[in-house]
């Protein structure tokens, strides 16, 4: 059996990959422009981040069996090519609940004592004290999405003494939130939200399911964190409602298109503070992904027992 992986996953767990299947032959990669193209046609099983992955590498790699996403966001994989060759898939969700969750309230304290004015001030030695910040105790955090980050994020705010609202699909209730609203009841658990929180993957469903209507159900003091999928939101509505002040502001993970265009408004508005796609992002990273992957392994050369995040190849999480 051959494994190609198109990223590195450090010399430690390749050791102990090659001392535990010595049957296996491992060839990790650090691009997968670098791939040997022999290795990809004799892969079995391929390890990406699958932003590299489409219809040609796919194409080129007649016996792949599985494919195995070392990241929570599977939404560039050529699904329709994965679905024609049956190829099964999983990813590594679960494991991001930690540093997401850290990086939003960070973005919620930085905005509860308004931390890039006071750095401008320091930048220009200004002494100039504010009397009426804001506390985030008692305010209400709208969290579109419940799965396991949105979870965590819930229960760090919980222990803010935050209000919790989630969204799901189903309005099933979930440990460390308030209240739970059913996704047809978006606008109305967007309306009570101080703190809109957005979680979701990019699915067929979830396209652009933040837009006008929904800005406008927001209040506007509102302060909107994205850390989902840019593609989940309707950019130039979320633009327009930031120019006409119809929320607060908003803090911005990921963008429709990235890196975000240099021409895009976005980046003078005074409202927004920008991160390049980083919320998910720790020392701690492969520590959580290489296990998921360790067990899945057992699995597919066993043939017994259950996959650790299999994905539904028509739904598409």
């Amino acid at each position: 059996m051959k494994i190609v992986s198109s990223l590195s996953i450090g010399d430690e767990k390749l050791d102990l990959l090659k001392s535990k299947y010595p049957f296996i032959d491992f060839c990790i990669y650090k691009d997968i422009k670098k791939v040997n193209k022999e290795d990809l046609k004799e892969a079995e099983v391929f390890l990406t981040y699958g932003f590299d992955t489409d219809n040609s590498v796919i194409d080129n790699m007649p016996n792949l069996k599985w494919l195995h996403c070392m990241s929570t966001g599977i939404d560039k994989l050529p699904f329709d090519k994965l679905k024609e060759k049956n190829i099964l898939l999983t990813n590594v969700t679960g494991i991001h609940g930690i540093p997401i969750s850290e990086y939003v309230m960070g973005v919620i304290l930085n905005k509860r004592i308004e931390a890039f004015n006071l750095y401008n001030q320091q930048k220009n030695k200004v002494w100039k004290r504010k009397m009426n910040y804001e506390e985030i105790y008692n305010k209400t955090i709208t969290i579109i999405g419940t799965g396991s980050i949105g979870k965590e994020i819930a229960k760090k705010a919980k222990a803010f003494y935050m209000n919790t609202i989630g969204i799901n699909t189903n309005g099933k209730k979930v440990e460390y939130f308030d209240e739970i609203f059913e996704v047809s009841q978006l606008n109305e658990a967007l309306s009570k939200g101080d703190f809109i929180v957005n979680t979701v993957p990019l699915t067929k469903r979830t396209r652009k399911m933040i837009g006008k209507e929904q800005f406008e159900s927001m209040k506007n003091t509102a302060y909107f964190i994205n850390i989902g999928r840019g593609e989940t939101v309707d950019e130039n509505a979320l633009i327009q409602a930031l120019k006409d002040n119809i929320i607060g502001g908003a803090a911005l993970d990921v963008f429709e298109v990235e890196p975000l265009p240099k021409d895009s408004p976005l980046w003078e508005m005074e409202n927004v503070y920008i991160t390049p796609h980083i919320s998910g992002l720790s020392d701690k990273y492969m520590d959580r992904a290489f296990p998921i992957f360790i067990k899945n392994l057992q699995v597919y050369i066993e043939r017994k027992g259950e996959y650790i995040n299999k994905i539904d190849l028509n739904k598409q999480y």
